[in-house]
């Protein structure tokens, strides 16, 4: 069991690192989270797979009777599943709303604060460089 479970692990985090080296963000995003699942099952494959009854105490008792499962890989496992659904909602909060600023989530075309040739990077328009009387900064270009 361990076997298929380390295999699906690294079948999970090749998937996500091969999302995540796309440039685009909704696809960065989606292996942001396949990773975050592969990282919980490392969590949880290392408390260890036994077959056993649920971690509870019977009444008078100070530790639990017979084979039981793990407590702290599971409560490890459901805080980073509660903090990984906040990192997603965030995250498609911030893509979305640069795809209604910009209209692309592709990375290559998401230069606001780059000059596109050496021309604009000497004119200085975006604040870098020597002034240019003609074409003045704007507020919006200087990024403000």
């Amino acid at each position: 069991m361990e076997l298929l479970l380390a295999i699906t692990i690294g079948i999970v985090v090749a998937t996500s690192v091969y999302l995540m080296l796309d440039r685009n963000a909704l696809r960065f995003l989606f292996g942001l989270v396949l990773l975050s699942n592969a990282v919980n099952l490392i969590i949880f494959a290392g408390g260890r797979l036994t077959v056993g009854a649920p971690p509870l105490i019977p009444d008078g008792a100070y530790a639990p009777v017979g084979v039981v499962a793990n407590a702290l890989p599971q409560a490890l496992v459901l805080t980073a599943i509660v903090i990984g659904f906040g990192l997603l909602a965030f995250t498609l909060a911030l893509v979305y709303r640069t795809f209604m600023t910009l209209g692309t989530v592709n990375s290559d075309e998401m230069r606001i604060a780059e000059p596109r040739d050496k021309r604009e990077l000497d004119t200085g328009r975006l604040g870098m460089g020597k002034a240019d009387p003609e074409h003045p900064a704007t507020g919006q270009e200087a990024g403000i």
